[in-house]
């Protein structure tokens, strides 16, 4: 089977959706599956407002539509809500073609944080974007749950992974700060509240690793706080084998791959009991998930690291790839969905 997959986020973005699609794209070849990637490159475009590094490919109608005239696929997967997005969609329904989505981000809550009062027009916006979909993709139990309470229809289960060679247990780097040593890693920005965690007094040494918006203002309200910036995986990875506790103040998360990225390498997560960690970490006793987060993280100082490695292991890039590839190919057998745009 060829799926072509079409995204408005794409390398050199680094973020969760483009890790889970570099993974899912690995698995499906190692299934025997091709795909093709409709993504920025190429498009000319613009930096979305709020967020420079995300790059929005400008009016792309034509464009995908001729790229998706001339190729030849089985399947169509439309990964983001944004103009690629947008414009595959459109191409689908003017031309009978099924095709499946993914909810991977939480954009009315992180619109809704930029802009009070538009949460609900934004779901309307997204409910409609996904209502023709034969399958609409999404992380967790409890995002499934969310969801189907906005009248989102045809919600079907896509997991995550974790690569355990990569992220895994070993020696401790020696980091600047005295210990324990509390680790961020991720994007740096509003929706990610970062601040919860700057904010708790804590005796030890905080890191932020990751790059975004907010890490400008963040730098110059908490001087005493060590930032990172972007860094790659190998050097990711390192950070969270030395630290101590990964501390993840999220409060709109659809998964959370860094949480399983940390606990792999042995690190107990501290969090908040929300969308996200509620998934990941579950019932295991590899996280602590309190509402007040100092609590939290205090709770995970006592967490051993087998126990949060060996959680994170059940999650698999390959079982994901399955549930993925399950959920393309009954699409495909199924009846077009009767939706307009």
């Amino acid at each position: 089977m060829k799926i072509l997959i079409v995204t408005d986020a794409w390398p050199p973005q680094v973020n969760g959706v483009v890790r889970t699609l570099q993974e899912t794209i690995r698995g499906l070849e190692i299934f025997g599956h091709r795909t093709e990637v409709i993504a920025p490159d190429g498009f000319r475009c613009m930096p979305c407002p709020t967020y420079p590094e995300i790059p929005l490919a400008l009016f792309p109608g034509r464009e995908v539509a001729r790229r998706m005239a001339a190729a030849s696929f089985d399947a169509v997967h439309i990964v983001t809500e944004g103009p690629l997005g947008v414009a595959a969609r459109r191409y689908c329904l003017r031309h009978g073609i099924r095709f499946t989505t993914a909810y991977h981000t939480c954009f009315p809550e992180y619109l809704s944080q930029r802009i009070p009062g538009t949460r609900g027009i934004a779901y309307s916006l997204l409910r409609r974007f996904h209502a023709p979909s034969q399958a609409v993709m999404v992380p967790t139990e409890t995002m499934e749950q969310r969801l189907a309470a906005q009248r989102f229809r045809r919600l079907a289960s896509w997991s995550r992974g974790v690569d355990g060679n990569l992220f895994r247990p070993h020696d401790k780097i020696t980091l600047e700060g005295k210990r324990p040593i509390y680790l961020y890693a991720g994007r740096v920005a509003p929706e990610k509240n970062i601040e919860a965690f700057l904010d708790l007094k804590l005796s030890g040494t905080k890191y932020v690793v990751g790059a975004g918006p907010s890490l400008r203002r963040l730098r110059e309200k908490y001087p005493d706080v060590h930032y990172t910036g972007y860094v790659d995986d190998e050097t990711l990875a390192a950070f969270y084998a030395a630290a101590d506790v990964f501390v993840f103040p999220s409060l709109s998360e659809t998964f959370g791959l860094v949480l399983l990225e940390a606990m792999a390498s042995g690190l107990p997560v501290a969090a908040f009991p929300v969308t996200g960690p509620l998934d990941v970490i579950g019932e295991s006793s590899a996280g602590s998930m309190k509402e007040n987060l100092a609590e939290a993280v205090e709770n995970a100082m006592t967490i051993s690291p087998d126990v949060c490695r060996g959680h994170a292991l059940t999650f698999s890039w390959q079982d994901a790839t399955a549930q993925f590839l399950g959920h393309i190919m009954r699409a495909n057998d199924c009846e077009p969905a009767s939706a307009t745009e």
